[in-house]
């Protein structure tokens, strides 16, 4: 099946028919269609999309940093109640409903994966709230105006990351709030982040090294001086 002859309702059903509904042990206030093998569901993918050259399908699985953002914002309501919120490469869009489940005025999930924009939509039913959805890639246009921005697992491929925290950045120098969370990922930056949670995130053996993954949730730094744009 191509693109163009997919629809809506067939992926939907392709999401439902490959995951199940669940609690994340981190998470237990909301439910999300969640995969339990890697491989199976990647070459059910392929075969789907009539290719073999279809990336990972991140969007079955609550990643840790993802979780962890969510576990913060849900344990530190303040931080999104009645404000807009963007969940960048969301995934499942774990952060999103989080934020959505904990009062944000608007949230918006963005991941230009494949079934990616779906399983959102789909785990923001489960939960009987309302997450905005996009499949653009939001690194190519300068940052939203949002309230608070988050981001989970997003520091794993050097060139991504370099990218990423670039626009998380100016999102930061804009006036939004950035939670990024991360599990020691390879080029998670060692300046330039203040910690502000941490938890022990249950993790699936076949994605992850370990059964547990110690996960942080960080702010970006204050702007100070120049960098703030007020004179030093």
């Amino acid at each position: 099946m191509t693109a163009a002859t997919r629809s809506d309702a067939d992926d939907r059903a392709f999401v439902r028919g490959h995951t199940s509904l669940r609690r994340p042990p981190l998470l237990p206030e909301v439910t999300l269609w969640l995969a339990d093998d890697v491989v199976p569901l990647w070459e059910a993918t392929e075969r789907r999309l009539g290719g073999t050259d279809t990336d990972p399908p991140f969007w079955a699985y609550a990643w840790a940093g993802g979780q962890a953002v969510a576990r913060y914002v849900l344990d530190h309501p303040d931080e999104v109640a009645g404000r807009t919120v963007l969940d960048l490469a969301s995934g499942c869009g774990v952060g999103a409903v989080a934020a959505a489940v904990a009062g944000a005025a608007r949230v918006e999930a963005a991941d230009i994966g494949m079934f990616a924009g779906v399983a959102a939509e789909l785990n923001a039913e489960s939960n009987g709230v309302r997450v905005a959805v996009t499949a653009r890639d939001l690194l190519r246009e300068p940052p939203p105006a949002v309230d608070v921005v988050l981001a989970g697992d997003v520091c794993y491929e050097r060139r991504m990351t370099a990218r990423m925290l670039d626009w998380l950045a100016t999102a930061h120098r804009q006036g939004s709030r950035v939670l990024l969370g991360d599990p020691g990922r390879a080029y998670l930056p060692g300046t330039g982040l203040v910690r502000v949670g941490e938890y022990d995130v249950p993790t699936p053996t076949d994605l992850e090294s370990a059964p547990v993954r110690r996960t942080a949730v960080f702010c970006l730094a204050p702007l100070v001086g120049a960098a703030a744009g007020t004179p030093t």
